[in-house]
């Protein structure tokens, strides 16, 4: 899979990274399963999570998930906004930089960082 760092769904930010998630819930497995381009042309990494979309399941299992690929805790990863929609932006704290390497590793190879 061709990854350009342009199209990211990310940006830095002083603390860390904020990121654009498009969730599939109540799918097969968890994974992250690479950019996808909305309508609108905004870039947003796909995440689909075996939990439902009720009572905040799938917003802790996209936080996990993300936390594992990352290798960064869970307390990092933060829903900023989009909490009750598949579109969600997400703040991640840490290395803006470490934390943009791991994304682009786990975008292209679907494991952990």
């Amino acid at each position: 899979m061709y990854f350009d760092v342009r199209s990211a769904p990310w940006h830095n930010t002083c603390d860390g990274i904020d990121l654009f998630v498009r969730v599939t819930p109540r799918s097969f497995r968890d994974e992250i399963a690479g950019i996808e381009e909305l309508a609108d042309g905004r870039a947003v990494l796909k995440v689909r999570v075996r939990a439902a979309a009720k009572e905040g399941e799938a917003n802790e299992a996209i936080t996990r998930l993300l936390a594992k690929a990352l290798a960064i805790p869970a307390r990092a990863v933060r829903i900023e906004s989009g909490g009750n929609s598949r579109v969600k932006r997400l703040h991640l704290r840490g290395n803006s930089d470490a934390l943009a390497a791991c994304l682009a590793h786990a975008i292209k190879s679907s494991t952990q960082c």
